[in-house]
């Protein structure tokens, strides 16, 4: 949610690459956007409602109203906005400034004790236009500056005032060759390039210009400047690094391709996807799993008796699946928590408890907070992350990385395929070859890519699915086992992108409450692959059946019994029950979409989302 871009040098027009980098982070969501750049002397400093587009076209169109300034670089900084304090309007877009327009602030996240602050700025006689927590920032530096301090420890002062989360870029034309950043609990990164820095909220706004980045920590400033960065820690926890990693993808991962939306192309991914996460680390050929990212940490591993997942979201889901296979495979407890509830909630730990706490991003708010939360009790922190570098892989003792490239669509689908894969794989090794189901699951995961593809060979009989019922206004979705979760994911990706009602739900739970809401006009999706509850699962069709119900069944080839029961059947490739989650959400992801596209809707970019929930 929302983004930040920034740019100093001599080798790159800094409006071209905040224009650029602004359109990169455009899938995060956002509802109006900004720019406050210097190139060749001219200060152009614009904002609007609206898309990144509507913003270029101002640039083009007001060349000759722009203010001259005394630089030799190309120096500023951009932002899309993802509205909470105030409405998406001009005015409430960022860059904020000061009273006379000579500091200019963009920033993500929420700062909590705003009204606070503009209260005793209010009485200093400074005058607020807009509706937004952020405005506080350049008067509080304004106010600093005023008290006769130098601007970099204005920012430092005026960044220590506040509380809250945020990620924060300043650029003030008195000091037009440095720009400033800082950063809380919300993330920035700074690309380094020759005689050039640049800053974003999301490395992806940055591939095309460099790999080199320096990730900011919590309580950490940045002064920088085209030839060198300078960064202090404001709560001298610990002394600023700066180091500078480099990132593990390219830039065509994340261009569309041949395909209309990056979600349809993010689910053609997943055969790559189950490859890339078990490549060097599936070996059926010596029978063995090897996770490199906890080796680390093997010897505490031996000693853990306990496990708690910690997510949000798709990751959430992935996590109750994760439940099901470490206590299967490897006989450790496990508890899945809401990580915006792990973190408000009092429960005791010892010392033989391990977290593993699952983002996409890396950067989500609750799952730092709530790993956060246990890092005094002295207990094993583990990540499963898609992004090198980002918060959690850093704060985290070991880990395991998805290997899963940019993922640009808001709704989650190959880094859900990505965590899941890992989770059976963190499985497989806590259990050290002893469980029965090791051998059989390490060759099923290696071909498994290959069943992948034969699921997505259904595309064109999903699509017509989807045309069937894409008018339909509620939906439930029904599964048992290993294929509850997949309940849950497949409700929330039709909530997501095509913004239909729907629920998952066990359909052991049936009779207490869900069949109450069947009728002919209730489609229910059936997950009902081939497994020991499968009995089961057919008793509860029947139920739906009886009451009239449109039964959508997903199930394993050669089960002629479906056919008879369910209004329609999609059908998958055998595979073991263990794994059948990454061959039937592959199915509901392509069910959500192609509703979705029948719907007319922005696919990609749902509304009131965003891709990374950076704040609470």
């Amino acid at each position: 949610m929302c983004g930040i871009v920034g740019y100093i040098g001599d080798k790159n027009s800094a409006t071209d690459f905040v224009i650029n980098g602004l359109r990169a982070l455009e899938y995060r969501g956002y509802d109006s956007a900004g720019i406050a750049t210097t190139d060749g002397g001219k200060l152009i400093y614009l904002k609007n409602a609206g898309r990144v587009n509507s913003l270029a076209k101002l640039v083009a169109e007001n060349g000759n109203t722009y203010q001259t300034v005394d630089s030799k670089l190309s120096c500023g900084i951009g932002h899309t906005r993802w509205a909470t304090h105030g409405r998406p309007t001009k005015v409430n877009a960022h860059p904020h400034t000061n009273a006379d327009k000579k500091i200019f602030v963009v920033c993500n996240g929420i700062i909590e004790n705003y009204q606070e602050l503009k209260s005793t700025l209010e009485e200093k006689g400074y005058k607020f236009v807009s509706e937004t927590d952020t405005e506080v920032i350049p008067h509080l530096i304004d106010s600093y500056l005023k008290e006769g301090e130098d601007f970099f420890t204005a920012f430092k002062m005026a960044v220590s005032d506040l509380r809250g989360a945020y990620a924060i870029a300043t650029y003030c034309i008195d000091k037009p060759e440095v720009l400033y950043a800082a950063r809380l609990s919300s993330p920035i990164v700074i690309g380094v390039g020759e005689n050039e820095h640049f800053i974003a909220s999301d490395p992806s706004a940055l591939i095309n210009n460099t790999k080199k980045v320096i990730f900011l920590n919590d309580f950490e400033v940045a002064e920088i400047k085209a030839d060198k960065v300078h960064i202090e820690s404001l709560d001298g926890a610990k002394a600023a690094t700066g180091e500078v990693v480099e990132l593990d993808y390219e830039a065509e991962e994340s261009d569309i391709g041949k395909y209309p939306h990056f979600m349809l192309k993010e689910i053609h991914e997943a055969p790559a996807t189950i490859e890339s996460a078990t490549r060097g680390r599936v070996k059926p050929s010596i029978n063995t799993v090897k996770l490199g990212g906890l080796e680390a940490v093997k010897q505490q591993l031996t000693h853990i008796d306990r496990i708690i997942i910690t997510a949000c979201g798709t990751s959430y889901y992935a996590g109750l699946l994760g439940e099901y296979l470490i206590e299967e495979i490897a006989g450790i407890p496990v508890e899945v928590e809401l990580a915006s509830e792990f973190k408000y909630r009092s429960e005791p730990f010892t010392r033989n408890t391990a977290v593993i706490a699952i983002s996409q991003s890396g950067e989500t708010a609750d799952t730092i907070a709530a790993i956060k939360k246990v890092e005094d009790y002295g207990i094993l922190k583990l990540g499963i992350v898609n992004a090198t570098g980002s918060t959690i892989a850093r704060i985290t003792d070991a880990g395991v990385y998805c290997h899963a490239g940019p993922e640009q669509s808001v709704a989650s689908t190959k880094a859900f395929m990505a965590q899941v894969t890992i989770l059976a794989e963190i499985a497989l090794h806590l259990s050290d070859g002893k469980s029965k189901l090791f051998s059989p699951l390490l060759k099923e995961l290696s071909v498994l890519p290959e069943k992948a593809k034969k699921v997505l060979e259904a595309e064109p009989q999903i699509k017509e699915l989807a045309k069937k019922y894409a008018d339909c206004r509620d939906f439930l979705f029904m599964g048992r086992g290993y294929l509850y979760p997949c309940a849950l994911e497949g409700a929330l990706k039709l909530k997501e992108i095509s913004y239909i009602h729907a629920e998952g739900c066990s359909a052991g739970e049936m009779k207490h409450g869900p069949l109450a809401m069947i009728d002919e006009n209730f489609p229910t999706v059936a997950l009902a692959a081939e497994g020991p509850l499968l009995d089961k699962m057919l008793s509860n069709i029947e139920e739906i059946k009886a009451r009239k119900g449109p039964i959508i069944a997903i199930a394993t080839e050669g089960n002629d019994n479906i056919e008879r029961l369910a209004t329609d059947v999609i059908f998958i490739p055998k595979v073991r029950e263990q794994l059948q989650p990454l061959l039937v959400v592959i199915v509901l992801q392509l069910f959500a979409y192609h509703i979705a596209v029948n719907k007319g809707l922005n696919v990609d970019r749902p509304r009131n989302l965003a891709k990374s929930v950076t704040v609470e």
